[in-house]
C-alpha cells in the first residue's frame, strides 16, 4: 500500500446511514486556507460543511517524554494489523506503559473502509479510541470484506462488541463534517511528514519508515540515551 496518500481525495468524506449501508460522496477539494494554525500538537480545528470540527490526535504514554513516537496506520493495511496484533504489545510494554515514549496514532485513509473505521474508533472519544483500534485489528478479518453493506454490518458488529449502542453508532458514522475535517487533516499531516505507506513511523518528528519492532527499539534507546 505504498505512494496512494495522493489519492485521498477520492477517499469517501461524507456517510450517511441508510440500515447497515453508508453511502458514499467523494469530497470536495479541501481549501488549504480553511485549516487554523495548530494552538496545541494534539489538535487542529477545520472548518467543514459550515461547522467548526476538532480533530484530535490519540495519543497515550507520557506526554512529557523526550521521545515521541507516531505511527501512521490504516486499519485496512494488512501489515499494520500484523504490527498491532504481533508487535505492539510488546512495544506499548516496553515504552509505553512504562512512560519512556509519547505515543500517537494517525489513520492514514487509502480507502472509504479505513475512513469508516476510523470514525468508528473515535465514536467514545479519546478513552476508548485504543481498545477500539485494538479490537479492529484483531478482527480484522471478521469486519474488511469486499462489499460496503458487508463492511458497514461488520463494522456496527464491532461497535456493539466495543460496548457502544446501535443509536450511538449511528449517529458517529452519520457525521459527514466529521468524515470531511478526518480526510483533511490526514492529507495535510501526510504530506508535512512525507508518508507515502503504512505503517510509517517518526520519531521527534523524524520519518524513520518501518523499522520494525527491532529497529523501533534500537532508535528509541538511541534517542533516550542521547
Amino acid at each position: 500500500m505504498s505512494n496512494k496518500y495522493l489519492l485521498a481525495t477520492a477517499v469517501v468524506a461524507a456517510t450517511a446511514i441508510a440500515g447497515f449501508v453508508w453511502n458514499a460522496k467523494t469530497p470536495e477539494p479541501m481549501n488549504a486556507s480553511l485549516i487554523a494554525p495548530a494552538f496545541a500538537q494534539d489538535s487542529t480545528t477545520v472548518e467543514a460543511d459550515g461547522a467548526d470540527v476538532t480533530v484530535i490526535d490519540m495519543t497515550i504514554g507520557n506526554p512529557d517524554a523526550a521521545v515521541t513516537v507516531i505511527e501512521y496506520a490504516s486499519f485496512t493495511c494488512i501489515h499494520c494489523a500484523n504490527f498491532h496484533n504481533k508487535s505492539y504489545p510488546a512495544f506499548k510494554s516496553e515504552f509505553i506503559d512504562t512512560g519512556k515514549i509519547k505515543f500517537i496514532y494517525r489513520e492514514v485513509y487509502f480507502d472509504r473502509f479505513g475512513l469508516w473505521a476510523g470514525m468508528l474508533a473515535r465514536c467514545e472519544g479519546p478513552d476508548k479510541y485504543f481498545p477500539v483500534a485494538e479490537l479492529l485489528f484483531n478482527e480484522r478479518d471478521n469486519w474488511f470484506y469486499k462489499t460496503d453493506a458487508d463492511v458497514a454490518a461488520g463494522l456496527r458488529k464491532m461497535g456493539t462488541i466495543a460496548g457502544m449502542s446501535e443509536d450511538a453508532i449511528s449517529a458517529c458514522m452519520a457525521d459527514g463534517a466529521k468524515a470531511k475535517a478526518l480526510v483533511a487533516e490526514y492529507q495535510k499531516n501526510a504530506a508535512a511528514d512525507g508518508v507515502n505507506s503504512t505503517p510509517t513511523f517518526l520519531l521527534n518528528g523524524e520519518n524513520v519508515g518501518n523499522p520494525g519492532l527491532d529497529g523501533l527499539r534500537e532508535l528509541i534507546g538511541a534517542e533516550l540515551e542521547g
